[in-house]
């Protein structure tokens, strides 16, 4: 399967699935990350302030905000460029209709320790599908971290379709289990 056909399918089922439902395998998922040895080490998080229909990251966030340092992307261009979550008053509405963080840019990639990547599909080998923008594509081979995909466990698929750019995560996790790349 293509990415595209593969984009079309798993946009299909998001829009089949329930809110609350998400919202509480969201919670699930989140549990199991809070009980990694990588992020219980973590003192700087790179997260994603999540949209409709990902796994919502907005509990998790005010949850451990103040506790670890939270990095968030803002889209700036054809790129991501991070900052420090500084609580929901510092938030705002960008063109794409995300809430992003304000403030200065956090260049200080060798600081994070721990990042959740989203995506519309993953699969068990740490390969992500994402909205075909490249944003991550480009952020991701500059954090010299551990990095984990989350999505829902629908989203997990046998094989994702790849090409030299993508970039493997060391582990997905799904509200139903964590899968680690061995390679």
């Amino acid at each position: 399967m293509d990415k595209a056909t593969l984009r079309k399918q798993i946009r299909t089922l998001q829009k089949q699935q329930d809110a609350e439902l998400l919202k509480t395998w969201s919670q699930s998922l989140f549990e199991r990350i809070e009980q990694q040895e990588e992020f219980l080490k973590a003192q700087t998080v790179f997260l994603y302030y999540s949209m409709p229909g990902e796994v919502d990251t907005h509990a998790f966030i005010d949850k451990w905000y103040g506790k670890k340092n939270i990095v968030l992307p803002v889209v700036c261009g054809d790129y991501l460029e991070l900052r420090v979550y500084k609580g929901k008053e510092q938030m705002a509405i960008s063109s794409y209709g995300i809430l992003e963080p304000q403030g200065e840019p956090f260049t200080a990639y060798d600081q994070i320790d721990f990042a959740v990547i989203p995506g519309l599909a993953f699969d068990r080998e740490g390969n992500r599908l994402g909205r075909g923008k490249g944003y991550y594509d480009r952020t991701l081979p500059l954090l010299n971290c551990y990095k984990i995909g989350v999505c829902f466990q629908f989203q997990l698929v046998d094989s994702v379709p790849t090409e030299p750019f993508d970039f493997v995560l060391n582990a997905v996790c799904t509200e139903q289990g964590r899968y680690s790349n061995k390679a």
